[in-house]
């Protein structure tokens, strides 16, 4: 797939507010800092579409974006250890959890995953949650340009061994890297293979 145009739409926290669902949509979520805005600037090829800071939870809102005008892209805020209160914690994880189980258009989350970490207990506990909801998504491994191949097969082995503790088979994963442009063309492949499957059954 290639992106020819890629717009913001709208930012809110209300479900109820969010673009009519009448096209396929991909939602990325991860740990605060996990890289999330540096992802969809480098899938879309822009780099500032997304917000960056060196600060985790910048992202606080649900962030619709177009592209190619035939599907929407969402930026949804971080989970984690984001300094901020424990009632703005909540108040995100309750937007966000409504948002993923309601979201009819929504076809698969995509959550990030750092891959310089060993399994995190709070990463582990959001994916058990979207199995329990029965959640499509795929794992986007981020930030594989600061291992060497070693280290990163290893760190990826324990992370499948991890989740294989619960789990009979693993999802659809992905191996990126914002800096070096690696997996650009994987994922958004991945959501062309989807893409087509909704428009079939429509």
């Amino acid at each position: 797939m290639i992106i020819k145009q890629s717009e913001f739409v709208i930012s809110n926290t209300n479900i109820a507010k969010c673009p009519a669902p009448n096209m396929p949509e991909y939602a990325f979520v991860g740990r605060s800092n996990v890289g999330k805005s540096s992802l969809i600037n480098m899938l879309t090829g822009r780099k500032k579409l997304a917000k960056i800071s060196v600060k985790p939870g910048k992202t606080r809102l649900i962030n619709h974006f177009i592209i190619n005008k035939n599907w929407y892209l969402v930026d949804l805020p971080g989970y984690g250890y984001a300094k901020v209160s424990k009632t703005s914690k909540d108040s995100w994880q309750k937007f966000i959890n409504k948002y993923i189980e309601n979201r009819e258009n929504l076809v698969c989350l995509f959550v990030l995953i750092d891959s310089r970490l060993e399994p995190q207990k709070n990463d582990l506990e959001f994916i058990d949650s979207l199995g329990k909801k029965q959640i499509p998504f795929a794992l986007v491994f981020t930030k594989t340009d600061k291992l060497n191949k070693i280290k990163l097969s290893n760190n990826l082995e324990i992370f499948r061994k991890t989740m294989l503790e619960k789990w009979e088979e693993l999802p659809r994963e992905f191996i990126t890297s914002s800096e070096k442009v690696i997996g650009r063309d994987d994922i958004l492949n991945y959501i062309d293979e989807l893409n087509k499957l909704y428009n079939e059954k429509k």
